[in-house]
């Protein structure tokens, strides 16, 4: 793989952040990095002074941890990683942490200061898609291989797979489901797909102790 930040630093673009994030003084970290390769010879660039300062902002908005010390990630903590790379199941410690997310985390990029220079998009690939944005998250559990493939085509969602993404609304679900939600995940608790049972098995179980606890 192509190390794009470290090039990108060295060609002037930015400078590495504490969350391990290229950061541009006017668009923060909100921007795509893609390269070209040639044979052409090009005047080199200055390399941008680091701005991070004492700031520690993105270190302490990580939900995990996983930025365990300035310009360091643990990746298996890393709520992205843990819901989009990761394609087994998810640490049972974690899954608490985790929060609503399904589909990676801005944790850290959002309590940057230098987002805020950053301008919305009018790139309209980037908006959220009205048929995704009028799901509620137990709405995902009913969504089959066609559906899911249909409903995420030319989408980086597809990259977690059904497995994955409805592994990730059980892990949510468990966080902030209520019984409302318990028709769905007893029917995704028999899923075909092993990792989807056993992460909803996991939901069912969390949301009915915080039922019980409300009615003690």
């Amino acid at each position: 793989p192509m190390l794009e930040r470290d090039h990108a630093a060295s060609a002037g673009i930015g400078w590495h952040g504490k969350s391990t994030m290229l950061l541009n003084r006017e668009l923060g970290t909100w921007f795509f990095l893609a390269e070209i390769l040639t044979t052409l010879e090009f005047a080199s660039d200055i390399a941008q002074k680091n701005y991070c300062g004492r700031c520690t902002r993105c270190i302490d908005a990580c939900p995990t941890g996983a930025i365990t010390a300035p310009h360091q990630v643990d990746a298996r903590r890393c709520i992205s990683y843990l819901t989009i790379e990761l394609k087994g199941s998810i640490p049972i410690e974690l899954r608490p942490l985790i929060g609503d997310r399904i589909y990676g985390c801005d944790d850290c990029l959002d309590a940057c200061p230098w987002n805020r220079f950053a301008k919305v998009s009018r790139e309209t690939a980037f908006a959220m898609r009205p048929e995704v944005a009028a799901m509620k998250l137990r709405d995902y559990l009913g969504l089959d291989d066609d559906k899911f493939r249909r409903l995420f085509r030319n989408s980086p969602t597809k990259r977690t797979k059904r497995r994955g993404l409805l592994r990730n609304v059980c892990v949510a679900l468990g966080n902030v489901g209520t019984i409302d939600d318990l028709p769905a995940l007893e029917r995704a608790a028999v899923d075909a797909e092993p990792l989807i049972a056993e992460h909803a098995q996991w939901a069912i179980e969390r949301i009915k102790e915080r039922a019980f606890a409300v009615n003690c």
